[in-house]
């Protein structure tokens, strides 16, 4: 036979066999792939359709039940069968996305419910969407695993996110994000959820970034926090900014109607000149204390001057807060937030302190030895507050960055660094209302002290009036005005508001121009307070 022909032969024979093979095999990878596919969507779809009969039952079904369908979920989203880099499975009540992502490649993710195909049979979805930063994986890249599970779920709220005061939330959407299972806390940088809304200001709500904690104890409800939380509000959308992977939403609260933007550009005017004013009038002063030949050792004089110096850090930070709150990092605002929070700490405890002072000087008057009186001052004036900021920032650190004030337009909000967190605005509440109640006692103590003697020495009617005057003076310039924050309701907000401002951002100043006054008596021959306690 031809060779020819038997070459042919093994050609037509050969080739078609391993073509077919070829075809085979990459039919048999590409059915695999797909078949891994819809597996674990299917895998998903199931899980969720329990999860989803819980959420239906609503509180009919116990709370047990529902938080061990929720956990099968959550396993069911980190173990499941992927062969692609993400799967989405999207429902009416529960939606969820799963990415695959490699610790030390990742370098942020964007997600939106834009990315969620749903049936046109359902209800329209209000809009959400997450922002995963690059420091999402910082510790996670210490780990052995080379790729792990980003899993992220949006479902209504439901009896499993019921605190005990029956909170509500907007448009009952939860919001909730793990990764590959292990506990993703104090981020460098922050994740931002963002929840569309259609509400206005006229509709008076407070609305706040929370968190999902779960009750320490068995069977107890969990409660939403806002710890390691800030609140940025824009028109129409609310934007959480959180440093941990947990359920997130947003609370809404009942809220007293919103500042006029109008009132709010003259109340920032105000302070601005007013605490301008003051840090000026108090830094002038300390240093013609400071520079003066003959300045006066006595404690007392000491004391105003430490008291000056107080309120000169807080009204410069006031003002440096304002500024550094357009900044794009987030550390000077902190640090920024950190110190103001520690000025206005530091100038209560001083007026307390000259409260205190007063009250050595008037009511227990002679022998009275108190060793380093000066210093135990100093340590309690300086060193208290600084131990208490300290405290909250090493507890909480996302405690200080950006507040905003809002008004009842969208577009104009005041922004400051200043406390995000409730409870420590709770904080200074209480500490604030001590140093009030506690001068106000001593002024009483003292009003009625320097009565009985002048009952008692009428030939001093004229000196004990002078020292009623100048009591009063005083002390109602060390806190009586800060108990307008108390009186701020119905038809004395307004009115409340403007003297509060006016009053205690111009304290400095009143106080400098007393101590002038009493420095020109003291030269011409009278001497306040000679008498005090020993050091």
């Amino acid at each position: 036979m031809d060779p020819s022909l038997w070459i042919c032969l093994f050609a037509c024979t050969t080739f078609p066999v391993q073509l077919t093979g070829l075809i085979s095999k990459e039919a048999v990878a590409q059915s695999s792939t797909s078949d891994g596919q819809d597996l674990g969507k299917y895998t998903v779809e199931k899980a969720m359709e329990i999860f989803k009969g819980h959420l239906v039952r609503g509180c009919i079904s116990s709370r047990e039940e529902q938080m061990r369908a929720k956990q099968k979920l959550e396993e069911t989203l980190l173990e499941v069968s992927m062969s692609q880099e993400n799967l989405t499975v999207a429902h009416q009540d529960v939606q969820t996305l799963i990415f695959r992502i490699k610790p030390k490649d990742f370098r942020g993710l964007n997600i939106s419910s834009d990315m969620l195909t749903i049936n046109a049979s359902m209800k329209t979805q209000t809009r959400h969407a997450m922002s995963f930063p690059a420091a999402l994986t910082e510790r996670a890249q210490a780990l052995p695993a080379k790729e792990m599970r980003l899993a992220c779920i949006y479902l209504k709220a439901s009896c499993l996110f019921q605190d005990e005061e029956n909170s509500s939330l907007l448009n009952n959407d939860i919001l909730g994000a793990t990764l590959g299972g292990v506990s993703i806390t104090n981020l460098s940088q922050p994740v931002e959820i963002r929840f569309w809304h259609n509400f206005s200001p006229a509709d008076h709500f407070n609305m706040t970034c929370v968190f999902w904690k779960e009750g320490e104890e068995e069977g107890r409800l969990g409660t939403w926090s806002t710890l390691g939380c800030n609140t940025l509000i824009q028109e129409g959308i609310v934007v959480c900014q959180c440093y941990h992977l947990t359920y997130f939403a947003i609370l809404l609260q009942i809220s007293p109607p919103a500042l006029n933007e109008g009132l709010l550009v003259a109340l920032t005017y105000i302070t601005s000149i007013g605490c301008s004013l003051s840090a000026a009038a108090c830094l002038l002063t300390a240093c013609l204390y400071h520079c003066s030949r003959k300045k006066q050792q006595d404690f007392t004089t000491k004391i105003h001057m430490y008291l000056l110096e107080a309120l000169f850090f807080l009204n410069t930070s006031f003002l440096v807060s304002r500024l550094l709150a357009s900044v794009t990092a987030t550390w000077p605002c902190r640090v920024a937030a950190v110190f103001l929070h520690y000025s206005l700490l530091c100038g209560l405890t001083w007026m307390a302190l000259e409260g205190f002072h007063l009250y050595m000087l008037v009511i227990r008057v002679y022998n009275l030895y108190i060793r380093c009186y000066l210093l135990k001052l100093c340590a309690i004036g300086w060193g208290l507050p600084g131990l208490a900021v300290m405290t909250i920032f090493l507890i909480n650190k996302q405690a200080y960055g950006i507040y905003s004030i809002e008004t009842s337009s969208p577009h104009i909000n005041e922004t400051m660094c200043w406390i995000t967190s409730t409870e420590v605005r709770y904080f200074n509440l209480i500490y604030l209302s001590g140093t009030v109640l506690f001068n106000m006692s001593i002024l009483a103590l003292v009003a009625r002290q320097l009565r009985r003697l002048g009952v008692n020495s009428p030939q001093q009617k004229e000196h004990s009036c002078r020292d009623t005057v100048t009591v009063l003076g005083l002390t109602c310039l060390l806190g009586t005005t800060w108990t307008l924050a108390f009186i701020s309701f119905g038809v004395f907000s307004i009115p409340q508001l403007f003297l509060f401002t006016v009053l205690n951002s111009l304290q400095g100043l009143f106080i400098c121009l007393w101590y002038c006054t009493l420095r020109c008596r003291s030269q011409a021959g009278t001497s306040g307070g000679t008498s005090h306690p020993s050091q």
